[in-house]
């Protein structure tokens, strides 16, 4: 199965190996959605405080995520163009690789992060319940960054194989133990916020252990790592390092972006926040084919790549872009007379929804863009140049829409809908500056070095 799986991306129907590959990424996403709405919907239960405390440190968990997540993305590219060049040994030695620079950096980074929470959190401007409950959380996640940066590993591993569906598995697996740990943790135990952390961590590490299980087995998976493979190895981590933190650098300062960008809009006034946070929140649902298709391209480009077959690997590349476009435009259609509708449905004032309904209207009809950024996304991961990804996500926001959003404020432009028009047009340009580097054929250059691998 796993050998067909490798046929099928680098000699199968193009469009057939897009679809196997990106349908559990998107179901994993969703997956990973209902994760959070688990944990908010039980800690909602304890008093507007936790939960206030659980969304205020949100970016900062993100943070440290981005940090595991581009690592994974340095070894997907590396095992994916080994794998596509029939060199499982090399791949099997960066699998083992990156799965040592995720814990070593998971210790450090969770480490530092546990003893500085506190100071973290007093810096951000918490005082009272919601620095203790905030301060609390956020130590407990802290630790428990090992279980997230091991779960990143084995999914950058197994996606790299072309696997998406074992990760897929073990996340809905991961979701169904969280839903029982999380009113036991927080009600039965009595531990309230405290809780929902150790449930989430715990739910992780269970099947962290499921995964190390699978890797190791030769039954359950294409490389069949070894104990040798986790002895740090310079000549297989720096590369990972290399592509992977770019990929980390990009993903965090999106986080950062994004934060600051509430900021700017909340300047507007609450009720705007609020009608920008409604119509995201609608519009991420389209978002999700893009986003997994841009996974599955991630791999597709990476073995191709590998296997010198550079035609394919655009032509992979190409039809993403038409096959993410049509399905968004799809459910961009299904949903643009009734933005108002939907608004509503989160909130019942006029203005919100006027608001809302407008934003969201301008989202869906300029929709193929954020396919198309998606997949170049994937384009730059999959071949290894992450700098690239890294400039077009810091790019759109801190090059353009925060720069564009301070010009409106200074020129007094305070209508909200030039807020739109300055989203809108930073989507437009960036696109613009990602096509040009996409034309001028960089990505073709290989990030590995064709060689015999010895086996050790």
């Amino acid at each position: 199965m796993k050998v067909n799986k490798s046929e099928m991306i680098l000699k199968g129907p193009v469009s057939k190996a897009i679809l196997v590959l990106a349908l559990p990424i998107m179901a994993n996403n969703l997956i990973q959605t209902f994760y959070n709405l688990t944990d908010t919907f039980f800690v909602s239960k304890l008093g507007t405080t936790q939960l206030a405390a659980m969304q205020f440190t949100f970016s900062l968990v993100f943070f440290m995520m981005s940090i595991g997540m581009g690592l994974s993305i340095g070894g997907l590219a590396l095992i994916s163009q080994y794998i596509g060049g029939k060199n499982n040994d090399d791949a099997r030695k960066t699998a083992g690789q990156l799965m040592t620079a995720s814990v070593i950096a998971s210790i450090i980074v969770g480490g530092l992060g546990a003893l500085l929470s506190s100071n973290i959190i007093t810096l951000m401007g918490a005082t009272g319940d919601l620095h203790y409950y905030s301060t609390t959380y956020l130590r407990i996640m802290f630790l428990g960054a090992p279980t997230m940066f091991i779960t990143f590993a084995f999914n950058g591993i197994k996606q790299g194989e072309g696997d998406t569906l074992t990760p897929m598995i073990l996340s809905t697996l991961s979701v169904f133990l969280n839903i029982i740990l999380d009113p036991i943790f927080i009600f039965v135990l009595d531990l309230g916020i405290a809780g929902a952390a150790y449930a989430t961590i715990l739910s992780r590490a269970i099947f962290n252990v499921v995964s190390l299980y699978i890797l190791f087995s030769k039954k359950h998976n294409t490389l069949g790592l070894h104990k040798r493979d986790f002895k740090i190895n310079s000549l297989y981590l720096t590369p990972i390092l290399k592509i992977g933190m770019p990929a980390a650098l990009g993903q965090s300062m999106t986080s950062l972006g994004f934060t600051v960008l509430n900021v700017f809009i909340l300047s507007y006034g609450e009720t705007i926040l609020t009608a920008f946070a409604i119509g995201n929140r609608i519009s991420s649902i389209i978002f999700m084919p893009a986003m997994g298709i841009s996974g599955a391209l991630t791999t597709i480009i990476g073995q191709n790549i590998g296997a010198d077959n550079y035609k394919r690997a655009n032509e992979a590349f190409l039809k993403s872009v038409g096959i993410a476009s049509s399905i968004m435009l799809a459910g961009a259609a299904s949903m643009f007379f009734f933005t108002d509708q939907l608004i509503g449905f989160f909130s019942d004032d006029p203005y919100i929804i006027k608001e809302g309904g407008y934003y969201l209207k301008m989202i869906l009809i300029t929709i193929p863009l954020f396919g198309f950024f998606n997949c170049l996304t994937g384009l730059f991961q999959g071949s290894g140049h992450t700098w690239s990804a890294m400039i077009l996500n810091i790019g759109r926001l801190w090059g353009l829409r925060v720069p564009m959003i301070l010009l409106l404020k200074a020129f007094n432009y305070n209508d909200p809908v030039w807020i739109w028009y300055a989203m809108i047009g930073s989507n437009f340009i960036i696109c613009i500056i990602g096509l040009l580097m996409y034309l001028s054929g960089r990505w073709r250059i290989p990030v590995i070095k064709k060689r015999k691998s010895i086996a050790v």
